[in-house]
């Protein structure tokens, strides 16, 4: 039986350490931490350990909202959008996460362009 992208990343704790990590990366980022500046890092963290669960098949709920209504009216650029991909996956290498499962990761990140970068 194949394990889902949820089980290679290492499950609910693994994943919190990733997207923790993630959002360290993006506040020291100096493309898009203007971004976070006001931003309820705690929060943020919740949200985006639940949102990498969610969407790599774990059972977790996603609470926050869509990503097409997060980000309206933000004018988000491709340049911010690489910039937040790479640190995610900077944030996977520093736990060890195989090629194919960060290649699976960055393809769906890709795939919501379309409700984030808005310019």
């Amino acid at each position: 039986m194949s394990r889902t992208l949820y089980e290679l990343l290492g499950g609910s704790e693994n994943i919190k350490k990733i997207a923790s990590d993630a959002v360290d990366l993006h506040l020291k980022n100096p493309i898009i931490a203007p971004r976070f500046q006001k931003s309820d890092v705690g929060r943020l963290k919740q949200l985006a350990h639940e949102f990498f669960c969610a969407g790599s098949g774990g059972p977790e709920k996603y609470s926050g909202r869509d990503m097409r209504t997060a980000h309206t009216a933000m004018n988000i650029s491709e340049q911010e959008l690489v910039a937040v991909i790479d640190d995610i996956v900077k944030a996977m290498e520093m736990h060890q996460v195989g090629p194919q499962e960060k290649g699976e990761v960055v393809a769906i990140l890709y795939s919501l362009k379309g409700d984030i970068v808005r310019v």
